[in-house]
């Protein structure tokens, strides 16, 4: 792991983990309005840290290492807190939790490949779409608990299942993508020098 550097980027990111406990808390007295207004704010802080880390010349390899694992620990959080606190939704339904930490271990262990043989896992902007779309479902269905408990609209209660839903196969699709465009990271013996020959 990185060493820890004490600037605003990775002070920003860092508060994106802090948040989460007291975003699940909301959701289980089920102050939905509460908790949509902190899991947004939460969310913003994963555009002002990259924003603040190019802005203020604050780049660090702490920042590379914690950004993405906020993300992700904010949305396995919520999700896994919104299918047991809905009462549509049953145990089994954590199969969708089951996939996105199953995506992101594989994508952990072939960034430790590649680093461990002097390469770079190949990223693309499908990865930050994938977190973006993730966080705005996220946020619509709070949205929808909202708008039942105030008696505003009532969706049938199996609009947050078919969100969830949409955001497993998206992710699954963004690791998909991972996985084909750096197959050769899991060919045993390949190396750095084999990828330049073929170059």
């Amino acid at each position: 792991m990185p060493r820890f550097v004490m600037n605003i980027p990775n002070l920003v990111s860092m508060s994106r983990i802090v948040l989460i406990p007291l975003v699940i808390y909301l959701l289980a007295v089920k102050l939905w309005l509460w908790a949509l207004v902190l899991f947004i704010l939460a969310s913003l802080t994963d555009l002002l840290d990259g924003w603040s880390a190019r802005k203020l010349h604050q780049e660090s390899e702490f920042g590379i290492f914690i950004d993405p694992l906020a993300d992700k620990f904010l949305v396995i959080s919520v999700l896994s807190a919104l299918i047991a606190l809905d009462p549509y939704l049953e145990i089994f339904d954590f199969w969708m939790i089951g996939v996105i930490v199953g995506r992101d271990l594989m994508i952990t262990f072939m960034r430790y490949v590649a680093m461990s043989r002097g390469q770079i896992l190949v990223t693309s902007r499908f990865g930050k779409i994938k977190t973006t779309f993730q966080m705005v479902s996220i946020v619509i269905i709070i949205m929808i608990y909202v708008v039942r408990t105030r008696g505003i609209y009532v969706t049938n209660k199996s609009v947050p299942y078919w969100i969830m839903v949409g955001v497993t196969l998206l992710t699954a699709l963004s690791g998909l993508r991972y996985l084909f465009t750096n197959w050769k990271l899991l060919v045993p013996g390949h190396s750095k020098r084999e990828n330049d020959n073929q170059a």
